[in-house]
């Protein structure tokens, strides 16, 4: 029992952080261009994470070294900078429903690809989340480049999830997300040389911004998610994720001044009735 609580706690605290890092990510957008700002945080995160696990065990092999490595274009690079470059033609609300539709990517790429078998509860409580979802950001969704550019997300990122699943075992939780985030940030970095003028304004609020963003959305976020997949079937766990834009919505209320709609409250229901849904059969078993 005592784990299981730990288990969801650990859970909700990790879609919190991913939901606020919208809301500071915003703020940092006016001191930084996207992926420049993005490979600052992700090289510093993993870099400081690096430090802190330096006594672990690292990766052993290329083989390793590879998997870290296609681990982090797809987790961190690929899935950010298809969210950032799909808002030239999409809205960050619009960009965060598709992106977030990643549990049910997870649920049916893990039953065509791996040996992972679903209820059709689970099936039911994931349709239900996405709808949570979408009427928790406005219930609007238009069809532009930019969509494909951020589905190219979602997929990237339950992809990555199955990857971490699969060969995360071999790993110590934090020091996959330390090196995941390095090469991630290394892969924003040279997207940024391509496509920006990299610079950062060094303010109070932008260094408080970084902070965050590193800190908490980064270092904390990535080693407890990458904990809660090796610990948690990777279907059941990301169907949490719908929960991130609901905190991101909540906490762009708080830091931005972003009005709450009615929509919130009754996505908010639909994503925890969805939630019940999948993981309905793990509580009884309980």
């Amino acid at each position: 029992m005592k784990d299981q609580i730990q288990y969801y706690g650990l859970l909700i605290i990790t879609t919190f952080l991913m939901g606020i890092a919208f809301p500071v990510g915003k703020i940092g957008l006016a001191f930084a261009p996207p992926f420049f700002l993005m490979s600052i945080r992700y090289l510093l995160a993993g870099g400081l994470l690096a430090l802190i696990v330096i006594k672990k065990p690292r990766p052993r092999g290329i083989r390793q070294w590879l998997q870290v490595t296609l681990i982090g274009l797809m987790q961190t690079a690929g899935v950010m900078g298809c969210v950032y470059y799909s808002m030239n033609w999409i809205t960050s609300s619009e960009s965060a429903i598709i992106t977030f539709i990643n549990p049910l990517l997870v649920i049916i790429f893990g039953t065509l690809f791996t040996d992972a078998v679903y209820r059709a509860s689970e099936w039911l409580g994931v349709a239900i989340g996405f709808l949570g979802v979408f009427l928790s950001l406005g219930g609007g969704l238009g069809l532009h480049f930019g969509t494909l550019i951020a589905f190219m997300g979602a997929v990237l990122f339950a992809a990555a999830t199955l990857l971490i699943k699969r060969w995360g075992a071999s790993f110590n939780s934090m020091v996959l997300s330390a090196y995941q985030m390095l090469t991630g940030g290394i892969g924003l970095l040279i997207m940024s040389l391509l496509s920006e003028q990299p610079h950062f304004e060094i303010t109070a609020t932008s260094v408080l911004v970084m902070t965050c963003l590193v800190v908490l959305c980064s270092v904390l976020q990535f080693s407890a998610w990458f904990y809660l997949l090796q610990k948690g079937d990777p279907g059941r766990t990301s169907s949490y994720l719908f929960l991130a834009p609901l905190f991101g919505v909540l906490s762009s209320w708080l830091l931005l001044g972003e009005q709450i709609q009615w929509q919130v409250w009754l996505g908010g229901a639909f994503i925890c009735f969805g939630i019940f849904l999948v993981n309905r059969q793990r509580m009884n078993r309980s």
